[in-house]
């Protein structure tokens, strides 16, 4: 009479059916990797932009006087027609903070604000837009203009002369983008035909 005796598999065997029932197929192992891929590219992505940000709300804060109005102003121009407190949610700024900024903002000239238009009676927020950067760069130059000139007579005012007779040697003018476009288009256009000019006379001095 035969009896069934139990097999004893090698330890080795056993190890190796455990782990390939645990090792990933080819698509899942590319699955993962693209997907680990995705997410460094994107926390790259999101380091960029937080780095282009900073960089803006940076000089925007010279230009602002604040980096709490630089916020705001760049939070508008994504963002137009946003109440005050849209605009603390979005910054994460205390909302009497942005108010006090918004109204400051507003009495300059930076931002413009109308009321919010709603079917129902209630009360109707304010919604606030901020200027073109153009027009706040305009707004920058004749101060700037003054500063320099300023420092430029120093000399003048160290004397005990009077500002009144202070010359104002520095002059900055802000063109219009289209009028710049057109000026290197012309620029280009000039060096382009003296090239040609020089081709042609070195062609018939070789002759």
């Amino acid at each position: 009479m035969t009896t069934d005796e139990p097999v004893d598999r090698d330890a080795d065997d056993v190890d190796a059916a455990e782990a390939g029932s645990t090792d990933e197929s080819p698509t899942q192992r590319t699955r993962e990797e693209l997907r680990k891929t995705k997410e460094r590219l994107g926390e790259g992505a999101d380091k960029a932009v937080k780095g282009f940000d900073d960089n803006i709300v940076d000089l925007l804060s010279w230009l602002l006087d604040t980096e709490t109005r630089a916020r705001i102003y760049v939070y508008l121009r994504d963002n137009p027609q946003s109440t005050s407190d849209e605009v603390a949610d979005g910054t994460g700024l205390y909302p009497s903070t942005v108010r006090e900024a918004l109204a400051e903002l507003h009495d300059e000239g930076t931002v413009e604000r109308d009321k919010r238009e709603a079917s129902g009676a209630g009360n109707n927020p304010y919604e606030y837009e901020a200027i073109a950067p153009s027009e706040l760069v305009q707004g920058v130059v004749g101060d700037v203009q003054r500063e320099l000139n300023a420092v430029f007579n120093l000399d003048r005012r160290l004397g005990g002369e009077s500002p009144d007779g202070d010359t104002e040697p520095v002059r900055i003018s802000v063109g219009d983008a289209d009028e710049s476009s057109a000026d290197d288009a012309d620029a280009d256009e000039g060096d382009a035909t003296a090239a040609d000019d020089d081709t042609d006379g070195a062609a018939s001095d070789d002759r």
